[in-house]
């Protein structure tokens, strides 16, 4: 039975609400709420300068395309593949910051917020709706927003943790029936199975993990099949996960924080992930103010931080989120993370990547690229992971770790990077 406090209207009557100079944000990954943005978007020529701040969003993004982007401008928090060129134009922009810190750029009135689109369950009996499996900055969101704007999806899971919003505070409501957006299985290749193996290597049993979505944390986690008492404080998890919980590998019962608990601010995956966390008690969804917070995260055991990168120079500086001066992505979690496990009573904090990108280029290089933003200082850095070996940086002087590093780069670019590195240290002489 529908809510009576919900008050439910056509898509173009909600999208109606949002005016002129209005800073409007989407919540994102599998619950970007696309039908609420297309509308929006077919009201390109009755606005001017609407602002969409964001992380990152899924589906397509007609905002940042021509005519609409003389419209609407993109200030992103985060950089995903649909918005890159948007905000590597002059039609957007991109703010480096914290994952941990976005939501204090709503409630400390230094972005505010004038309408935030969601996506969300039906109300339960209580009149509460789900946030689903995206919660991370969402929350902060809707709480300074002053309208928000919802399309309301019975495909949404019911998740436990913070992902609830009351619907006496939607302002408006749309109804939708459809499926979540997914994302496909990465299949590792020898590289990733090669760099799986090596930082599996380094895990501990009682370890609490933290990772992202991709090759390399899903041949990490193949590798932990004879592990136990595994926990998850991550800011986000895939399908990757669930052979782990499913062989009682993955227990959470030595965390000090939300023992036996999943933690995580979204999800991100196929529909049997989206199935898992349905109503599921272990997952707790937190906003990111939480699940990045250090001081939370180092009070776990053996945080074993497990991040990428696009290039890592020979003293260990890491650009995760730019090729030179483009922006590539964005600052997200890593630092938060890196900082969190260093901490951590027996942690580990890993950069993974292979040697060399797909068009043969290293990765472990003399000098970043001219422009190339410094993600992870290399005060922070521990280890370094290639499909070559371990580069162990902590405690390591400059000398010490450019040869550490270049013994991991791919072999074909060695002599090159001990070269260059003979003209900055007068090593391998």
């Amino acid at each position: 039975m529908r809510n009576k406090n919900l008050k439910i209207v056509t898509a173009s009557e909600a999208v109606s609400h949002v005016q002129s100079g209005d800073r409007i944000f989407f919540q994102g990954a599998a619950m970007t709420p696309n039908f609420l943005i297309n509308a929006l978007c077919e009201r390109y020529n009755e606005l001017k300068d609407v602002e969409i701040l964001q992380l990152h969003t899924e589906g397509p993004a007609l905002y940042t395309e021509y005519p609409y982007n003389e419209t609407f401008k993109i200030n992103s928090c985060f950089t995903g593949k649909n918005v890159r060129d948007a905000v590597n134009s002059v039609n957007g922009d991109y703010i480096p910051i914290f994952l941990s810190e976005v939501h204090l750029l709503f409630k400390r009135n230094i972005l505010p917020l004038d309408v935030a689109f969601i996506q969300v369950s039906p109300p339960d009996k209580h009149g509460c709706c789900s946030l689903g499996c995206s919660v991370d900055v969402t929350l902060a969101a809707i709480e300074t927003a002053k309208t928000i704007i919802a399309q309301v999806n019975p495909q949404v899971p019911r998740t436990h943790g913070d992902g609830i919003i009351h619907v006496s505070k939607i302002s408006y409501a749309i109804e939708i029936d459809m499926p979540l957006r997914t994302e496909n299985i990465k299949i590792p290749g020898e590289t990733e199975k090669k760099i799986g193996v090596h930082v599996a290597g380094l895990i501990e049993d009682g370890a609490t993990l933290q990772m992202g979505i991709g090759c390399i944390p899903n041949a990490v986690l193949a590798n932990l099949m004879n592990h136990k008492k595994l926990g998850i404080h991550t800011e986000m998890f895939s399908d990757g996960i669930l052979p782990l919980v499913e062989n009682g590998i993955i227990t959470g019962e030595e965390k000090k924080k939300k023992p036996g608990k999943i933690v995580s601010g979204f999800a991100f995956g196929s529909q049997k992930l989206y199935d898992f966390i349905d109503d599921n008690p272990m997952v707790h969804l937190k906003e990111s103010s939480y699940t990045n917070d250090t001081e939370i995260i180092r009070k776990n055991p053996k945080v074993t931080a497990i991040n990428s990168a696009i290039e890592v120079d020979i003293t260990g500086q890491v650009c995760a989120d730019s090729i030179g001066k483009f922006q590539f992505s964005g600052v997200g979690g890593q630092m938060d993370f890196i900082r969190g496990a260093s901490l951590s009573e027996g942690g580990k904090a890993i950069i993974a990547m292979p040697s060399i990108t797909k068009k043969g280029i290293s990765k472990i290089v003399s000098s970043l690229k001219e422009g190339a933003s410094v993600t992870t200082t290399r005060a922070h850095v521990h280890y370094i992971i290639t499909e070559n070996g371990v580069a162990n940086l902590y405690g390591k002087n400059l000398k010490q770790r450019a040869k550490a590093l270049i013994e991991i780069a791919h072999p074909d670019f060695q002599e090159q990077l001990e070269k260059e590195a003979f003209e900055r240290f007068k090593i391998f002489s």
